[in-house]
């Protein structure tokens, strides 16, 4: 990194950043660009926080050594800059633009400038930041926020402006603590729910009538109120008296944090979950760097994140030659529209049915629509429908002990996408290439 920092950054790119990273709209940025820049992306590789940064200027050799500062007793920034750069690199898409010049480094260097891309895609668990709590405290802390700003707006205290609006609850510092209830009670976490919606309602009345706020104050306010009501919409429902309780199960879509409205729990497997994120890596496997990015809430299917990956590779001007994917990709759009002369690399499910047939046991006429037993009867086909074996002539054939014990005949799923299936299958008993059997997704290091 010491080495092409010059080459990373040079004379034109640090003039970009000086005009977005200043402080006003005469003068020169207080501190170079680079300098920044380059801290940032050793925060990145290393997985630091902002504070361990900033330690890791003055204490840790290496980084000194990249960011010029050998021997410096104090970081050449603080941690306030450091953040407002970020912020504003984001912005303006610089982080974008400092990606796009490492992959034109790394062709240069390697001699390659191919416009075909054979790539890796996957997925890996992003942490939220903000504070996950449960369905009281969602509701308390809603509340909490739109009264801290209509306090601020009108220069007294919290606890004053919750007695005007009728929420005393909201002053303590712990919602659970000011109800003071047996909380393995079931009827008085009901009565809990119950006295939090009431003051909900008392507060949502409040601000409504208030007449001397600022407008701002009001928007932010109600904003607030509003996600209280997203939560009870979602997490409580009406009891047989009448009475609001939790709701069973949980709803689609449940959100989990006031700060963070995006948010979602995850899930990476049947035993690993996570509250926050997925992000997305596409990572070039004959240069070895990330070449797409993509972020999606922790609930939603993978598959969704393929059009924001497809933006950078055309802002790149680059076209997929061979795809490597896990399953759960197999439904974007990615796969579902792809060209003929892109190559899709996923394991396959397996076919098994016991001890009995399985489906690659018949053949399927692809030209002619038209799927062949193997006793030979042949049926037409339609992509994801059900094929259903004549009963009669299934009783008789001399196969039926190997293919099927149903007394209605055999019947063979036909998938939405048995083609592709088909071919990853075929693909995956040849080993075509070792690299697309050796699952490579599981080793993209993700930083």
């Amino acid at each position: 990194m010491r080495e092409i920092r010059h080459e990373l950054f040079d004379y034109q790119f640090q003039q970009e950043l000086a005009k977005v990273f200043k402080d006003s709209s005469v003068g020169l940025c207080p501190v170079p660009p680079a300098q920044i820049g380059l801290a940032i992306i050793l925060q990145a590789y290393t997985g630091v926080s902002d504070d361990e940064a900033i330690e890791a200027m003055v204490m840790d050799r290496r980084w000194q050594l990249v960011l010029d500062c050998v021997d410096r007793e104090q970081a050449p920034f603080g941690k306030g800059t450091l953040v407002r750069f970020r912020a504003a690199l984001i912005a303006c898409e610089g982080d974008r633009m400092l990606i796009e010049r490492t992959i034109e480094m790394a062709q240069m260097r390697q001699g390659y400038s191919s416009r075909t891309l054979r790539a890796a895609l996957d997925s890996s668990p992003l942490w939220g930041a903000a504070r996950v709590e449960d369905t009281y405290n969602l509701l308390g802390h809603a509340r909490r926020k739109a009264l801290e700003v209509i306090a601020r707006d009108q220069k007294q205290d919290l606890s004053t402006i919750a007695s005007q609006a009728g929420a005393d609850l909201v002053s303590g510092s712990s919602l659970k603590a000011a109800l003071d209830l047996d909380w393995d009670d079931p009827q008085q976490k009901t009565e809990a729910l119950t006295r939090i919606l009431e003051t909900l309602n008392n507060v949502e009345s409040w601000v409504t009538e208030k007449t001397d706020l600022n407008a701002t104050a009001v928007t932010q306010a109600k904003q607030s109120i509003e996600d209280a009501r997203i939560i009870e919409a979602q997490d409580t429902e009406l009891g047989a008296n009448g009475s609001a309780k939790l709701r069973k199960g949980v709803a689609p879509n449940r959100r989990i944090s006031i700060e963070d409205k995006d948010m979602r729990h995850g899930r990476k497997s049947r035993n690993k979950c996570f509250n926050g994120y997925k992000r997305h890596v596409l990572k070039d496997l004959d240069l070895g760097v990330v070449r797409a990015v993509g972020v999606t809430s922790a609930n939603q299917p993978e598959a969704e994140v393929t059009l924001s990956i497809e933006t950078d590779l055309q802002s790149q001007k680059i076209k997929l030659e061979e795809l490597q994917i896990d399953r759960a990709y197999l439904t974007s759009h990615l796969v579902k529209q792809r060209d003929s002369d892109l190559t899709i690399v996923c394991k396959s499910w397996r076919v098994r049915n016991g001890k009995l047939f399985d489906k690659t046991a018949f053949v399927l006429d692809w030209e002619n629509s038209i799927i062949i037993c193997p006793h030979g009867i042949n049926l037409p086909f339609v992509q994801g429908q059900v094929v259903h074996f004549p009963k009669d002539e299934c009783n008789i054939c001399p196969l039926r002990s190997q293919c099927t014990e149903s007394k209605n005949g055999r019947s063979v799923s036909i998938h939405a996408d048995e083609l592709l299936l088909k071919e990853l299958r075929e693909r995956q008993k040849t080993g075509l290439r070792k690299s697309q059997t050796s699952c490579p997704w599981f080793q993209l290091n993700i930083v």
